[in-house]
Order: structure tokens, then C-alpha cells, then sequence
């Protein structure tokens, strides 16, 4: 059992001291971001600003075809 207690000790002095760790939360933290952002600019549902922008391009598109056709 102090064998395990050991083993279990070093590998979280290891874990505090090891900088790699870190890196992978920072990622985390960062694609958070990300999607928080895109989140933000596309909206949740498929009634976001842009996604409303997009349409209204493709229905004037659309329409200007329509006419020259």
C-alpha cells in the first residue's frame, strides 16, 4: 500500500511541475473562445445576423438571374 502511496505522490508532484499541462488548458480555453465568437456571429439557431445577410445575397443574386434570363 505505501508502494502505491509513493507512486500516486510522485506522479502528482510531476503533474504540478509539468508545464504541458498547461499548454492543453490553454487550448481549451481558446476553442471556448472560438466557438463563443462563431456562436455569437452565426446566432444559435438559423436566424443568425449572418445566416440572414447570406440569404438576403442569394435571394438578390437569384433574383438579378431571373430578371437577365
Amino acid at each position: 500500500m505505501l508502494n502505491y502511496y509513493n507512486k500516486t505522490t510522485e506522479a502528482l508532484k510531476n503533474l504540478r511541475t509539468d508545464q504541458d499541462g498547461v499548454v492543453s488548458f490553454e487550448y481549451i480555453i481558446v476553442a471556448a473562445c472560438i466557438i463563443g465568437a462563431v456562436s455569437a456571429a452565426f446566432g444559435t439557431g438559423a436566424g443568425g445576423a449572418i445566416a440572414t445577410a447570406l440569404s438576403n445575397g442569394i435571394t438578390t443574386i437569384t433574383t438579378a438571374f431571373t430578371a437577365a434570363v
